[in-house]
């Protein structure tokens, strides 16, 4: 271990098994280390036996729900946005070779004590029953701006500069009310609050159009595709790219404690009295708590059911967002739902996630708007955890902290974080021009 390395990268969290993945392939010498004897960090993926030791405090989980091993539960779960970065980043690597990902059945929002789909396109908007007549139009005609926009053509920007116009007076522009403008804000662009509604437009039309190109992608009902056998499977591919890449692994690694020069550079890391030289460290923000900040806490509950969720068309993977305005909190709460068809639980077996930034101390109750959707469960879990952002200046000390996971179902903010990071690192800009139908074959 004695050696020097380019980056030392400490934790197998999804974020840091791409980062090390990204700057192996890159030529950079990479050691990654984890205290824990198992990869994922908070982003690992748990058997039914490993869920009930840490849930219920023993290893005996009831014989009716059946094989431990038929289950893979991830602790963050989040779908993937066909289109989107993640994806991007698993072509650019070549990490698709280690994945078998599979379409999620359906999108929904919660709107007026109800469950709908997510209409995605003009054609959709037509059919919805989240709109009356009228409005239905109205957001046809919205939809079809959308679709039709294309940043480097003025022709399609009707007279209206996206960098400058606001959500909100585009909205208006439509006559969109505001029921409309939150399935539109929160399910189709995923925004996490009402912030973007006073900034720039650009950003939430270039959301719509992901979301309704993803869709398009694999003519499923969602745009939303995730890997058989969960998640669990992403940190390991890439860690399996870094070691082609020449990188190396170190599991189970107590302390990892970093060590600094006296300018308060980072200049290695020790475990076990040993001591690996380095330029740079990457972690998360558990391996350097004196460099990081509380920023909230998520509550989350985890139910193991026997059917699909009620009124989702009996979806056996399924996203369904509630927006904050919807109940009246300041933050949207998230329903996240896969089944025995992605290989994640035994055959008749369902997995619910609900996950909220939580607003109180009391979980339970703050994450039953979203429980009342699941119906009848089998078993459930609740759990609530920080959420911590460095402070530090990385330029100062070459330490560059991974932001916790937030309660969202899916990736986007995720795959931000660590392209900025990458960026950092690097001084380079990550390329994503990839061609997306290279994750195509993997998908049936």
């Amino acid at each position: 271990m004695d050696e020097e390395y380019d980056v030392i990268v400490l934790g197998t969290g999804l974020k840091e098994c791409i980062l090390s993945g990204l700057l192996s392939v890159d030529g950079l010498k990479v050691l990654h280390m984890d205290r824990n004897d198992y990869y994922g960090g908070e982003s690992t993926s748990l058997y039914l036996v490993q869920l009930w030791k840490r849930f219920r405090g023993s290893d005996k989980p009831p014989p009716q729900l059946g094989s431990s091993r038929d289950y893979n539960v991830d602790m963050i779960p989040k779908f993937i946005m066909a289109n989107g970065a993640l994806v991007r980043v698993l072509i650019h690597t070549d990490v698709t070779k280690y994945l078998y990902f599979k379409a999620v059945d359906g999108s929904f929002v919660y709107s007026k004590g109800k469950v709908h789909k997510v209409p995605a396109t003009d054609m959709e908007a037509l059919k919805s029953p989240l709109m009356g007549i009228f409005e239905k139009r109205r957001a046809r005609k919205f939809f079809i701006y959308v679709q039709n926009y294309n940043e480097s053509d003025p022709k399609t920007h009707e007279g209206m500069d996206l960098t400058r116009v606001t959500t909100r007076e585009l909205i208006e522009k439509y006559g969109l009310d505001d029921n409309t403008m939150d399935f539109i804000g929160h399910a189709l662009a995923l925004h996490r609050d009402d912030r973007y509604l006073d900034e720039p437009a650009l950003d939430t039309v270039k959301r719509m159009k992901l979301y309704a190109e993803s869709l398009a992608r694999f003519q499923g009902g969602s745009p939303y595709i995730y890997p058989l056998y969960g998640l669990g499977e992403l940190p390991q591919a890439f860690a399996r790219l870094s070691a082609v890449y020449g990188g190396t692994y170190m599991l189970n690694k107590p302390e990892c404690k970093v060590e600094f020069d006296e300018e308060g550079k980072v200049c290695g890391v020790t475990s076990e009295g040993e001591t690996a030289k380095c330029k740079k460290v990457v972690c998360d923000p558990s391996y350097l708590t004196n460099k990081v900040r509380k920023v909230g806490k998520v509550a989350r509950a985890i139910a193991i059911m026997s059917h699909p969720i009620p009124n989702t068309n009996d979806s056996h993977s399924v996203q369904i967002i509630l927006p904050q305005k919807q109940l009246g909190r300041k933050s949207d709460m998230y329903l996240f739902c896969c089944s025995y068809t992605h290989n994640v639980a035994p055959k008749g077996k369902f997995i619910a996630f609900v996950s909220t930034e939580a607003e109180t101390d009391n979980p339970e109750s703050e994450l039953k708007p979203g429980i009342d959707l699941l119906g009848q469960v089998d078993e459930i879990f609740f759990e609530a955890y920080d959420r911590f952002e460095p402070v530090n200046e990385p330029s100062l000390d070459n330490c560059f902290i991974s932001t916790s996971y937030d309660p969202t179902t899916h990736f986007e903010s995720t795959v931000d974080d660590v392209l900025n990071m990458y960026t950092l690192i690097t001084g380079k800009v990550l390329d994503l021009n990839v061609d997306l139908s290279a994750a195509s074959a993997a998908e049936e």
